[in-house]
């Protein structure tokens, strides 16, 4: 059957319908990796975005029950160049096409993916709407048109946890650590099992295994979750995770990270969660015109000088210059655009990176960054 794409600016494409018969409005990004596609889509920081893959064929691999994000795909939306016609993996239980089927998400094939990146690429990130039911080209560039978009809306509660829960997961954790043992990890450095507190905005499960990995009691938070309460919990340290939208739009989450930071409990956060330290130091945030998608994007550690090569997967950017200098040093920039990709107080045990260490599958650079925060906990 033939899917249909528009775009906010009347742009129409159309292609091969796979996937479930639905339509679908969202915004649109593209993801550079060359592989990992089921990570990506069970990644909760895609709610309310359709995903575009630059790579040119998606599927063939098949999904299998190990490599999930989350319980579900979290897109609104596939738009890939072409499905493969065959899976092939030992470890595969279904296709690409019947699983997004199974969770209502709509697929297009046969899209000029090129073209439509470098679009986006020189145009900005835009609104689009895709059905695969046969809805016409006007009713979807009317649904693009009046759809809100993500800006200044909080996305986080329809993918956060309802209720507290103790993280585990041991054939996981097992597999992370005996990777980071291969590498050279720090997992040697932690002297006693820590308590961590993990605020879910979004929270990817390899973050899970990876805090798991070096011994920690892992809780995980749901994202309205006051200060107060975390406290109460009386954890060695606190993570804050990813998760998707504009951190515009979290009040009550800003207001919790800057009484955690006066605890003067080691923080550690990630992508989403090192926009609410920002925000939480002073500092605005604002949208990038096609964000940050991929897993091949390269950062510099500014004290070593250090170049690692990145999973990324963002729209928004902790704005450098409203950040007080003599409280928070810049550790990370974006080598693609110098955009702000970490910082560290000076004065308090509180860091954050607007990458994605734990990545999987990869790439494998950042892993370390793990480490420094069990450091962090055995040196405070």
């Amino acid at each position: 059957m033939t899917a249909t794409l528009v775009l906010e600016d009347g742009t129409i494409l159309e292609g091969k319908a796979f996937g479930a018969k639905t339509d679908a409005v969202f915004e649109l990004v593209f993801n550079t990796s060359m592989t990992g596609y089921q990570e990506i889509l069970t990644d909760p920081s895609y709610r309310g975005q359709g995903v575009l893959f630059t790579a040119s064929h998606i599927g063939n691999v098949g999904i299998n029950l190990e490599d999930d994000e989350s319980a579900k795909p979290q897109v609104s939306a596939a738009v890939i160049r072409s499905l493969s016609p065959v899976v092939s993996n030992w470890r595969s239980a279904l296709s690409l096409s019947d699983w997004l089927e199974k969770h209502n998400v709509p697929a297009i094939s046969g899209v000029d993916t090129r073209w439509l990146t470098r679009k986006l690429r020189d145009g900005g990130t835009q609104k689009a709407a895709l059905s695969t039911k046969g809805t016409s080209a006007e009713a979807l560039f009317k649904m693009a048109r009046e759809w809100a978009g993500l800006d200044g809306r909080d996305m986080v509660k329809e993918v956060t946890c309802e209720e507290s829960y103790h993280w585990v997961d041991d054939e996981g954790m097992k597999w992370v650590a005996k990777m980071q043992k291969a590498e050279g990890g720090r997992q040697n450095m932690v002297n006693r099992p820590w308590s961590i507190v993990a605020y879910d905005f979004g929270i990817k499960e390899n973050i899970l295994r990876h805090l798991s990995s070096y011994g920690a009691h892992v809780t995980v938070v749901p994202a309205d979750t006051t200060a107060k309460d975390v406290l109460a919990l009386k954890p060695d340290g606190i993570f804050l995770s990813n998760g998707p939208g504009d951190p515009a739009g979290l009040p009550y989450a800003v207001k919790a990270v800057s009484e955690l930071i006066e605890s003067n409990i080691p923080i550690f956060g990630i992508c989403l969660g090192h926009q609410l330290i920002g925000r939480a130091l002073g500092a605005d945030t604002h949208k990038l015109k096609f964000g940050h998608h991929g897993g091949n994007h390269p950062v510099q550690h500014l004290p070593s000088g250090e170049v690692l090569i990145t999973a990324q997967n963002h729209n928004y950017c902790v704005s450098e210059g409203e950040l007080n200098k003599n409280e928070v040093e810049i550790t990370y920039k974006s080598l693609n655009d110098e955009s702000l990709e970490g910082l560290r107080m000076k004065n308090k045990p509180v860091f954050s990176v607007q990458f994605h260490p734990e990545s999987a599958p990869g790439p494998h650079d950042a892993h370390d960054i793990f480490g420094e925060f069990f450091e962090m906990l055995n040196n405070k």
